[in-house]
């Protein structure tokens, strides 16, 4: 076999390793796959494949902290030893570095990506939304960023939507995952709004607060996520029709979540879902925003 098909016939194997690490950890891939470019697809399985990689290295298993840090830098040289030009021998390097090179991909935002995992590592609650948003601005709004470029779009305005839908997205998660996260050690209500009403971070960690006297704190932070999400919408008008779909469906699933954790007797025992039905029940405003996107600056159709 000659080096340059054994090359093609290597990257290939590569590429298909990420898109099965996609299809057997993101339950969702397969259908959000769809409403995606087929050309696309491989590169955003390699981003994820990266990204879910350094993940696990951070939440995974019993490591202690110093060993999980150790871990993410060793992923971090991998990534800039890829990014210099040195063939890496793992495939999933080997596939995003060619993803990297044919769609123009900003090395910056995958490295963004390891610095919240290393927050994640050390960092279990935060004082300020301000202080969240920063850790957004590394956990999410890099994806965002990603899907724009493998696109073709490098607008600023559109970067600037991306990342505040991202965020709101991130935010939608911590809300609803309290369940989850607090009898893990962590807890992402910014102290500051909790001191607002009264409560302390520690108080909700050592389930002295119930959910009543939670509520008014976890309603302003579906408020003022709200907030942020709206601020995004006008992406919509920037981006391609299959894309547009996309990210119009996923705005009126995060309105829809908002909701239902606002609906919740119990959030700190409970966790907001969104079901088959409920997409059926979506169908319709979707449509009307991929057809008829709120106005923005017009990139493409």
């Amino acid at each position: 076999m000659s080096a340059p098909i054994k090359e093609s016939v290597e990257l290939a194997q590569a590429y298909q390793h990420c898109l099965d690490i996609a299809r057997n950890h993101y339950e969702n891939f397969p259908t959000a796959s769809k409403l995606l470019r087929a050309d696309l697809r491989p590169a955003v399985a390699a981003i994820y494949a990266f990204a879910r990689h350094a993940d696990d290295l951070a939440d995974e298993g019993d490591a202690p902290a110093e060993v999980r840090i150790k871990q993410l830098d060793a992923w971090e040289t991998l990534l800039e030893r890829g990014e210099q030009g040195e063939q890496i021998d793992h495939p999933i390097f080997q596939a995003l570095s060619d993803s990297i090179n044919k769609h123009h991909l900003d090395i910056e935002a995958l490295n963004n990506l390891l610095i919240a995992f290393r927050m994640d590592v050390t960092i279990h609650a935060y004082s300020t939304l301000a202080e969240l948003l920063f850790y957004c601005k590394h956990s999410a709004n890099p994806v965002g960023r990603l899907m724009l470029q493998l696109h073709g779009i490098h607008d600023f305005h559109a970067m600037t939507c991306s990342d505040k839908i991202c965020s709101a997205l991130q935010l939608i998660n911590f809300w609803q995952d309290l369940s989850i996260d607090l009898p893990n050690g962590r807890c992402y209500l910014p102290e500051q709004w909790l001191q607002a009403f009264g409560i302390q971070g520690q108080q909700l960690l050592d389930e002295e607060i119930n959910a009543d006297a939670l509520r008014p704190a976890l309603l302003k932070a579906t408020n003022e996520t709200r907030q942020i999400l709206e601020a995004g919408t006008a992406l919509l008008s920037m981006i391609p029709f299959r894309l547009r779909l996309q990210i119009a469906a996923t705005i009126h699933a995060a309105h829809l979540m908002l909701n239902r954790i606002e609906q919740l007797d119990d959030p700190l025992h409970e966790r907001a879902t969104v079901s088959k039905s409920d997409w059926k029940l979506l169908a319709l405003p979707i449509l009307k925003d991929t057809l008829f996107p709120p106005k923005g600056s017009n990139i493409t159709s």
